[in-house]
């Protein structure tokens, strides 16, 4: 791989990574309500759930997924049950003032909950298989060494993609007090919930022409 391939690929990931999305939208969310252990949590479910994506794209599976009618469609419906769920939970979410994050409770419920929540937007979104699945032939060498190859593509995803969520967790937690000590947890409430409604219906349109 030469490095004017890697820049050029780093830009494309760069440009995919920082579009705001549902997964940046549910860290922030999660940092703002939860704190940004929370955030961190669910980036790190939503990650991992992309760069699985990722990996089968590479590896072809991805294709099987994005030509399969039945697979895209029940990975669809599921993230856009999920997102409207999400939405629904926010709108009706009764909190209009800053209660400050504690740390009772066990931590392994805690961190799985969050991973969970993360995991299933990350995973939920098709158009997530049909990007790498068109993305990854146009940086393949073939006569390079696969392995080194996938590393070098994943290492950068992996960097680009966790900053980016990561940057939305803390800017959600720092301002949380200001958010809730202002009165204003209704109105975020419903901006939240609106967008994850927005957004599942959005994902529900989606098909894989």
């Amino acid at each position: 791989m030469t490095l004017e391939i890697w820049m050029v690929y780093a830009l494309a990931v760069l440009v995919l990574t920082a579009s705001p999305g549902p997964s940046s939208l549910l860290c922030m969310t999660k940092g703002v309500t939860s704190g940004w252990k929370a955030g961190a949590y669910t980036a790190l479910g939503s990650l991992t759930a992309i760069t699985a994506i990722m990996t089968l794209s590479f590896t072809g599976l991805g294709m099987v997924i994005a030509s399969s009618e039945l697979v895209f469609n029940i990975v669809k419906w599921t993230g856009a049950a999920y997102l409207v769920y999400l939405g629904v939970k926010a709108l009706t979410s009764s909190q209009d003032r800053y209660e400050p994050v504690t740390m009772c409770g066990d931590s392994q419920t805690r961190f799985t909950q969050h991973y969970v929540s993360g995991f299933i937007v990350g995973a939920s979104n098709p158009k997530a298989i049909l990007f790498f699945t068109a993305l990854f032939p146009q940086f393949i060498n073939p006569s390079a060494g696969m392995l080194t190859q996938y590393l070098v593509f994943a290492a950068t995803f992996v960097t680009l993609e966790l900053s980016w969520l990561l940057t939305y967790a803390y800017l959600g937690s720092k301002s949380s007090s200001w958010v809730f000590g202002s009165g204003k947890a209704r109105l975020f409430n419903r901006i939240t919930g609106g967008g994850f409604i927005g957004a599942g219906a959005l994902l529900a349109s989606v098909n894989r022409g």
